[in-house]
């Protein structure tokens, strides 16, 4: 994270060798497609499409979609004709860092987290079967399934009244051990997740990526905990400073954002509302319009 992310002064590891190998197959790619745009919406990407557009190698726009709260330096180059952030704050970093201009749309988020979802009344009935009278909280370890101390993490749910229901993504290992803990639903890879989170009370997030804002735009309150070392932390940060989230220091705090959390209450309905108006414009539109 120090060395390619954080921001500052000196020379540092960037993503001219990966544009040097993928260069050529995106040029390719846009010229056969017929492409009038092209969108990085990952940072390495970002690099690639920067170092096409600064050598006039790509003759298509290219406009960079930043989906972290936190913009590291990878996301920014100053070829990239320019970048759509969550936040104006994250917008100005993307300016003063480039040059460049930078606007916001929100996050991008597929349409069906919005309402709600066919199979949502399939997750209730499980949990139900699984923990009746306990509160489901989604527990996300992200797509690799990593985190920190994460069965002392739903342990302490469980034994508090909660259902931890844990995203273990594509770590099998992690599914397994928490597998055999008592009152958990360890969860592989999930491909409805509208239907998943329509069907809890709060998420649990390490990364503010992501599976955090879908929790968001399904009207799911967020709590951000032990989060990933690098840009998770920092993520987390900016997301509960933004007041879209919560960010829980400790055992303590944790237990007491998720009972006021997952009450009926204007604690509740408060949070929901903050997360979903953050939700300012279309990214398709933003695009489009450039």
């Amino acid at each position: 994270h120090r060395v390619f992310l954080r921001p500052g002064a000196g020379r540092r590891p960037g993503g001219t060798p990966l544009a040097r190998l993928a260069g050529g197959r995106l040029r390719e790619l846009a010229e056969r497609s017929g492409a009038d745009v092209v969108v990085p919406v990952f940072h390495l990407g970002a690099q690639l499409t920067g170092h096409l557009r600064a050598r006039g190698l790509l003759p298509v726009p290219s406009v960079v979609l930043v989906i972290d709260f936190a913009v590291h330096r990878q996301w920014l180059h100053p070829g990239n004709d320019h970048c759509l952030c969550l936040t104006e704050d994250a917008a100005r970093e993307a300016r003063a860092s480039t040059g460049g201009s930078a606007g916001t749309c929100g996050p991008v988020v597929a349409p069906e987290f919005f309402a709600e979802a066919p199979g949502a009344a399939g997750w209730r009935a499980l949990f139900d079967r699984l923990g009746p009278g306990r509160p489901p909280v989604v527990v996300s370890a992200g797509a690799w399934g990593v985190g920190s101390d994460l069965d002392g993490t739903v342990r302490f749910l469980a034994g508090h009244g909660f259902l931890p229901v844990v995203l273990c993504g594509g770590n099998q290992r992690l599914r397994r051990t928490l597998s055999g803990a008592p009152g958990v639903v360890a969860l592989g890879w999930v491909t409805d997740m509208p239907g998943l989170l329509h069907a809890a009370d709060l998420l649990i997030d390490n990364a503010a990526g992501q599976t955090a804002v879908q929790a968001l735009a399904a009207g799911l309150p967020v709590v951000g905990y032990r989060p990933i070392p690098g840009h998770g932390a920092d993520g987390v940060r900016r997301m509960a400073a933004l007041g879209v989230s919560e960010a829980a220091e400790d055992d303590t705090a944790l237990l007491a954002a998720v009972l006021r959390l997952t009450a009926p209450g204007p604690a509740r309905r408060e949070r929901i509302a903050a997360g979903r108006a953050l939700f300012t414009d279309d990214a398709l539109t933003r695009v489009t319009d450039l």
